[in-house]
């Protein structure tokens, strides 16, 4: 197949789990004999054009629309303030990918293309756009929906662009049973939707590929002599429940002096948190937010005893999977729209690691103290998971189901 894929978040621009699954899945797609076309956000530091392993990049150069946009949009957009520019820079960046896809590559070079991928609201205008000019097949793949993201509530046009794609979709992809059951209970249309877990790879998140020299100067870096190392990975934003986690940490305090809380991600609610530890008067936590290497990311679940995802709402959550490939037991959030609960089992004999309620900091603390009161168990518990990962949520499952649905839509 030859495939049009749009998604904002690509490579070397990544935010969060978005960019990483898109990473790996268009690298599995063209190692399974497949071409592929990305169209992705440009920061105008980039090239609009380039071949990377083997898979040809488009990034269309914004321009800037600041002094028009606000008169034609929406008014609950226009309350959006400074972050009004953020939208319009993705609209922007839909608009020109999908007349270079159109007009460019398929009028003008007179490609042949099989299928349209779009992926969340983010690059839902160009999927919408090539699918009405071209009939080409088109999936809609759902990572995230603003009802979820915001708890029912939300910007109401980002929920009418999210309602459009799917019915212009020929499939709806998402990620987890749990997204599936609460987009069915949002309307959306229950046979066009399948569920395919994201998947990672597990040669590259394993205990054989850890850089150890790094891990040393990480122990340095956050002062580790012999504490037991709490990991939480993920973006600095209030529904991965990270507030909620440092309150934990103030209830683990009472209990255990011998630990430390590593925070790594970037986020909105940085500054916040620095003041939330500071006022919880947390000595113990680090909080590092600055972009880092994939190897580097390695070395952080290397130097955990056991991470931590309490969030509060989660449609899948593929750092969980990568420090269940790392042997390590985890502690995930398990309560409202929450993949996580699907992919750790938390008890029995294979149990991976604990569910806890990431509205609750005393819940969360209950979770981590149920690991650190049983470290030699928990050991056990991690290489469970690392079992699980191999068995369930490899990348090559995911590209494997991903494209027998695409296939699927070829033979009608």
């Amino acid at each position: 197949m030859n495939i049009g894929f749009f998604c904002y978040e690509y490579y070397p621009l990544l935010v969060g789990g978005l960019g990483t699954y898109a990473i790996e899945i268009t690298r599995k797609i063209k190692e399974f004999g497949n071409d592929i076309s990305v169209f992705t956000l440009n920061d105008g530091n980039l090239s609009t054009y380039e071949i990377w392993n083997g898979i040809e990049i488009h990034r269309p150069m914004l321009v800037n629309v600041m002094d028009i946009f606000p008169i034609v949009v929406k008014e609950d957009l226009r309350r959006w303030g400074w972050h009004l520019k953020f939208f319009a820079d993705i609209y922007t960046y839909n608009i020109l990918s999908a007349t270079k896809f159109v007009n460019l590559l398929i009028k003008k070079q007179r490609r042949k293309f099989d299928i349209i991928s779009f992926h969340d609201w983010l690059s839902a205008f160009s999927g919408i756009i090539c699918k009405q000019n071209t009939n080409l097949p088109a999936v809609f793949h759902i990572h995230s929906i603003e009802e979820q993201r915001a708890l029912g509530g939300g910007s109401e046009t980002i929920k009418e662009i999210e309602r459009i794609a799917a019915k212009y979709a020929d499939k709806i992809i998402t990620v987890s049973y749990s997204m599936k059951d609460f987009l069915v209970s949002l309307g959306y249309p229950k046979d066009k939707i399948e569920v395919v877990y994201n998947g990672i790879d597990t040669e590259k998140y394993s205990l054989k590929n850890v850089n150890w020299k790094l891990v040393e100067e990480l122990k340095n870096r956050y002062k580790i002599e012999n504490e037991k190392v709490i990991l939480f990975v993920g973006r600095l934003t209030w529904i991965k429940g990270v507030y909620n986690l440092l309150r934990a940490m103030a209830e683990i305090n009472k209990k255990f002096d011998d630990v430390k809380l590593v925070i790594l991600g970037k986020g909105e609610e940085y500054s916040n948190l620095l003041q939330l530890k500071q006022q919880l008067n947390l000595n113990n936590v680090e909080i590092y937010s600055k972009w880092v290497s994939e190897e580097e990311r390695i070395a952080h679940y290397a130097l955990a005893d056991l991470c931590v995802f309490p969030s509060i709402n989660e449609p899948f959550g593929i750092v969980s999977l990568e420090a269940m490939s790392m042997e390590k037991p985890v502690v995930v959030g398990a309560k409202n729209v929450n993949g996580l609960k699907e992919q750790v089992i938390p008890s029995g004999e294979n149990r991976c690691g604990v569910h806890v309620n990431g509205e609750d900091p005393l819940d969360i603390a209950w979770g981590i103290e149920v690991v650190l009161s049983n470290l030699e168990e928990a050991k056990k518990w991690g290489k469970n998971g690392r079992k699980r990962v191999e068995e369930n949520f490899k990348i090559e499952y995911t590209a494997k189901k991903t494209l027998e649905i695409y296939e699927s839509l070829l033979r009608k």
